[in-house]
């Protein structure tokens, strides 16, 4: 079972110490020190969050599936997991989690420190995790009006279970009320078979209530400007794609639990750009029709909740759409700046 974080990557001022370990882009902001406790704040990030380490002590399975998916090593991602903690990112390999020539491929990529952003940055991380949050609880609504009630079950899940965990402390500091008993609650009676529907629907409506009024939080102005909004959706896209390419394998729809996080992610991301779209066609025409377009394909590789026994759109394929998005937003970026 996948579980998301998604981070904060693009367009901000700072970087203290905190975790990192959600399931979107997060802008590379440490250097590497002897100790999982020390990091190097920078100021350098950029909306595609290329330069994103993985925290592998204290990574949620989804943003570990970017480390899976790069080396096609099935459920590497509970294996990373079950062998914490790591006192250097080598240990992957001394713990016998991969090979030597496997670590060469992701040693870039990973890292046992911490960060946290300030800023920009961290507002988009705390709507990124919500946002990731959202993705989940729509693909089980729509799993369970399709009386799909076990394939429901992991994603509403992955919330309570994973990310609110990641968010919390974020959600004292800015004072939004609890909300992980409405999921809990949602989560028990789904477990339970579900067989009160009008019941599983008020406290759907309650859990995802809830989600809106922490996103919420943050201003109407911040939440619908292209610029902040579409670092969002880049946030969740990349966690899409991962999870997609997860999801494959030998041409199949092997794991369909991550084919239904990505469906998810992509559902709240083209949702998102539908709030934006009306203003950014007056701001950039050429860059908003260009990301209509090009999500619209992007969204035919989920016809369904229900995972196709064959993928409709290739790994390959679903990167470079969404890779196209990126580039059109960061085109965006520069102008808004």
């Amino acid at each position: 079972m996948k579980f998301l974080t998604y981070l904060g990557y693009g367009l901000a001022s700072a970087v203290l110490l905190i975790s990192v370990n959600a399931c979107m882009k997060t802008p590379e902001a440490v250097t590497p020190a002897p100790t999982a406790s020390s990091s190097q704040p920078s100021s350098e990030h950029s909306m595609d969050g290329h330069g994103k380490k993985i925290n592998i002590n204290n990574a949620i399975l989804s943003e570990l599936d970017k480390l899976e998916a790069k080396l096609g090593v099935p459920a590497l991602s509970n294996k990373i997991q079950g062998s914490r903690p790591y006192a250097k990112p080598e240990e992957l390999v001394s713990k016998k989690v991969i090979d030597q020539a496997q670590y060469d491929q992701i040693k870039d990529l990973v890292t046992i420190e911490e960060v946290v952003l300030t800023g920009e940055a961290r507002d988009v991380d705390y709507m990124t995790k919500l946002g990731l949050m959202k993705g989940h609880l729509m693909v089980a609504k729509e799993l369970l009006d399709l009386k799909q009630v076990a394939q429901a079950e992991p994603h509403i899940g992955h919330p309570v279970e994973e990310i609110y965990a990641d968010v919390e402390d974020q959600l004292k500091e800015r004072k939004v009320p609890e909300f992980k008993t409405p999921l809990i609650a949602l989560l028990d009676l789904v477990k339970g078979g579900a067989k009160d529907g009008t019941k599983v629907n008020t406290d759907f409506t309650a859990a995802m209530k809830s989600v809106d009024g922490a996103i919420n939080i943050l201003p109407a102005t911040q939440r619908n400007s292209s610029k902040f909004a579409l670092q969002i959706i880049n946030g969740l896209l990349d966690t899409a794609n991962s999870e997609y390419k997860a999801s494959i394998a030998n041409g199949k729809i092997a794991q369909v639990v991550e084919y239904q996080d990505s469906r998810g992610f992509v559902v709240y991301a083209n949702q998102l750009y539908k709030a934006i779209e009306p203003q950014l066609k007056k701001d950039n025409s050429a860059a908003a029709t260009t990301i209509s377009t090009t999500l619209a394909d992007l969204t035919k590789a989920w016809p369904t909740a229900v995972a196709p026994a064959t993928p409709v759109k290739t790994a390959d394929e679903v990167t470079k759409l969404i890779k196209s998005i990126e580039s059109e937003a960061q085109k965006i970026a520069k102008t808004a700046a």
